[in-house]
């Protein structure tokens, strides 16, 4: 969680993630126990919300795994 940041000084920065390819396109916080909610595409205007998210869930710094089914392709929240 937040929690494993660390704090530091101004203009200093700390590694969220390591990608094998690319890099970071979006980020947002949310509470566990809420789930993670996206907006989907179609009409009328869908919002998904998935409430466990503990398999991609790693530790800080750790390769991330693919997005859930339903993910928006271009990898936002919306």
């Amino acid at each position: 969680g937040i929690d494993e940041l660390p704090v530091m000084g101004r203009g200093q920065g700390v590694q969220l993630q390591k990608y094998k390819d690319g890099g970071l396109a979006d980020a947002r916080g949310f509470v566990m126990a809420e789930g993670l909610s996206w907006a989907m595409g179609g009409t009328p205007a869908r919002t998904r919300t998935e409430g466990d998210v503990s398999f991609w869930k790693g530790a800080r710094g750790s390769a991330g795994r693919l997005p859930p089914t339903g993910f928006p392709r271009d990898n936002k929240f919306g």
